[in-house]
């Protein structure tokens, strides 16, 4: 198993660190705020855009991608990197959340998960093996294997069915993985899950500890829970999960959820959740969320955020963005997505600064008393 990741500080009054992660298309460094990009694109935004502000580890969506353009197509393309012309890493989810979230569209059992198109009502498989082909056909520098992702307030029972069937669907992945030899090249990583039930996550997490998995997720959280029961059990698994490897959190994206997870251990993290406000006009400061359809903002001359070198900041005023919001403009939503790109960039860049100088806890409850107005 190839060792992709380089612990190289930690911070002396947390579990936040620094890292170096090592991928196909070049070094990152951690802890890693991941753009989203469905459907091979960030949406509203270039793809050298998205480079320019410091990106070099993007996610593409496992499910979305098979259905549309479809396989034939990146094959012959050669992979996502040269179909979408993005010359750095991605990131691609094993497509278990999308199926997850189709509930009645879908069956899950140890074979796999048959689920229908939300596009065209067409019936499809997912196993463990054909999500890594699928992967393998994009290019994923990292990627996921097929987990089963349950909702909070299930039973004991069903939790361990569904921690028992991402198990064993890990240890197919792995087979097939290992027997595609050099021809797959990017980073399968395992799944933790086991629900809100701590016996089950420790479970999990030692099950993946012990595994051939360059990296581990610690999946499950921020799919309905409430704040104290994603603090706790974040806290709990990241504590059992080796610490010798990458550690991703999926789908959080608000700067409490991000400061909890890197004081954890957390090296990478991902949301839509910066991208779609966007689109939706609201964005990211320091003093917290500006919503920019609001009428306060008409004869508004200061720019977004001071500082800030995207192009909303640096070129127009809060007023000309109110103006774009309320007008439907497109550029008002694409000037927004660069902005709150940029901003969770640098706040990134300020998180690791932190650590690197052992005050992230400082750091962490500095930001949030100003953020949220505390």
């Amino acid at each position: 198993m190839q060792k992709i990741f380089e612990e190289t500080h930690k911070d002396a009054n947390s579990n936040a660190r620094l890292g170096l992660l090592s991928l196909g298309h070049g070094v990152v460094e951690t802890p890693v705020f991941m753009p989203v990009g469905t459907n091979g694109t960030v949406k509203g935004m270039y793809h050298q855009d998205v480079e320019k502000i410091g990106y070099k580890l993007i996610l593409g969506n496992t499910y979305h991608l098979y259905l549309r353009p479809g396989m034939e197509v990146l094959d012959q393309f050669g992979g996502l990197h040269a179909f979408s012309n993005w010359k750095h890493n991605l990131l691609t989810d094993s497509g278990g959340f999308q199926v997850f979230s189709l509930s009645g569209l879908r069956k899950i059992s140890q074979k796999g998960v048959s689920f229908q198109s939300h596009i065209d009502g067409s019936k499809h498989l997912f196993t463990p093996e054909k999500v890594v082909d699928i992967q393998k056909v994009i290019g994923s520098d990292i990627a996921m294997c097929l987990d089963v992702c349950t909702p909070p307030e299930i039973s004991l029972k069903a939790a361990t069915e569904a921690m028992h069937i991402t198990h064993s669907w890990a240890e197919r992945a792995i087979l097939h993985r290992n027997s595609l030899g050099e021809s797959f090249r990017g980073n399968l990583f395992g799944i933790v899950q086991g629900n809100f039930y701590k016996e089950l996550r420790k479970e999990s997490a030692q099950f993946f500890n012990s595994m051939e998995f360059p990296g581990i997720a610690i999946g499950g959280l921020s799919v309905g829970e409430t704040k104290e029961q994603f603090i706790e059990f974040l806290a709990y698994t990241a504590d059992i999960v080796t610490k010798e490897k990458p550690r991703y959190v999926m789908g959080i994206g608000s700067p409490d959820y991000i400061l909890e997870a890197v004081e954890n251990g957390i090296d990478m993290f991902d949301c839509v959740l910066a991208t779609r406000m966007a689109r939706n006009g609201a964005v990211f400061t320091d003093d917290g969320v500006v919503v920019l359809k609001k009428a306060i903002h008409k004869f508004d001359a200061r720019p977004l955020e001071e500082g800030c070198t995207c192009t909303a900041c640096t070129q127009y005023s809060r007023s000309y963005m109110h103006h774009m919001v309320k007008t439907g403009e497109m550029l008002g939503g694409m000037l927004a997505t660069e902005h709150n790109l940029t901003y969770f960039y640098r706040l990134m860049e300020k998180v690791r600064a932190a650590i690197a100088e052992d005050r992230f806890s400082s750091f962490k409850r500095d930001y949030l008393a100003r953020f949220y107005g505390r």
